[in-house]
């Protein structure tokens, strides 16, 4: 009896390792094939006067050097509202309100926040920012809309975080006599800065990949402007530019190249991201 479960067992294991192994091959295997289907379809079409150069519309060329600056600008702009506000509504949530009801209804909120669909976004964006106050069709009503949209994945993160940290780090602080705000800020956040650098990452993988709330709040124009101009001014990011060219125009080989430009990117922002982490980290060490 002892015999036929030992070996029931092991066919049970060896089953679940196998499903394990069949599960990851499959999820590495599509991503492998769509980051080389992106990269081979879109490298040989990317050139330098296409990164370096704006469109034309009188001589037919086309530059996504606009677009490029406009992926920037509205990620700098995003990331500059949504990460004061997410970590102080974290910190807020786990280090100072009492009522357990409030902390729950917040982050209730916050959940169903995530889970509302980007064009509902976009349409809001576009009734709040763009014609209630006035901002009109810009980078700035973009950067506004994806900020709202992106509060819950900064806070989540952060808040997870904070939990993380020992209460005895709390407490030793405490004991030498320090307030509340240098406690948080000198030994409580320093402890959670993978969380925070963690949300960013998220949410610049979100701002760009967006499109649809953009459509409706930042526009699609192509048009070279410095960053104060632009984000006052209607432009097209990288994604919408992608959309205006593969579904409008029918460029398939300009899209796979913007593409490919986006997973670059994407790539390069992200370990931009863990350098500044790695930076706090030593000075936390």
């Amino acid at each position: 009896m002892t015999g036929n479960i030992s070996k029931k067992r092991k066919r049970y294991i060896f089953f679940i390792k196998a499903l394990m192994y069949f599960s990851v091959f499959i999820s590495c295997s599509l991503v492998l094939f769509l980051i080389g289907y992106v990269l081979v379809k879109g490298i040989p079409n990317i050139s330098w006067e296409l990164v370096s150069t704006k469109p034309s519309y009188l001589s037919g060329e086309i530059g996504i050097l606009p677009d490029i600056l406009n992926t920037l600008y509205i990620i700098f702009a995003t990331l500059l509202v949504v990460i004061p506000f997410g970590v102080g509504a974290a910190i807020y949530l786990n280090e100072y309100a009492g009522n357990k009801k409030i902390v729950m209804a917040i982050e209730y909120a916050a959940e169903t926040l995530s889970g509302i669909p980007s064009i509902i976004f976009g349409l809001v964006g576009m009734l709040f920012f763009c014609q209630f106050l006035k901002m009109g069709t810009s980078l700035l009503a973009g950067a506004m809309t994806l900020a709202i949209m992106n509060l819950p994945t900064i806070m989540r993160t952060t808040l997870e975080s904070l939990k993380t940290v020992p209460q005895g780090y709390r407490e030793g602080a405490f004991g030498l006599g320090a307030g509340k705000w240098r406690v948080i800020h000198t030994v409580v956040l320093p402890e959670c800065v993978d969380g925070v650098v963690t949300g960013c990452i998220l949410c610049v993988g979100r701002i760009m990949g967006e499109s649809a709330a953009l459509l409706f709040t930042a526009g699609f124009a192509h048009a070279l402007n410095g960053i104060l101009e632009g984000m006052t001014s209607s432009g097209a990011t990288l994604t919408v530019a992608l959309y205006v060219y593969a579904k409008e125009q029918g460029e398939f080989e300009i899209a796979f190249a913007i593409a490919a430009i986006l997973m670059v990117m994407t790539l390069l922002i992200n370990l931009f991201a863990d350098c500044i982490g790695e930076i706090f980290r030593r000075k936390k060490g």
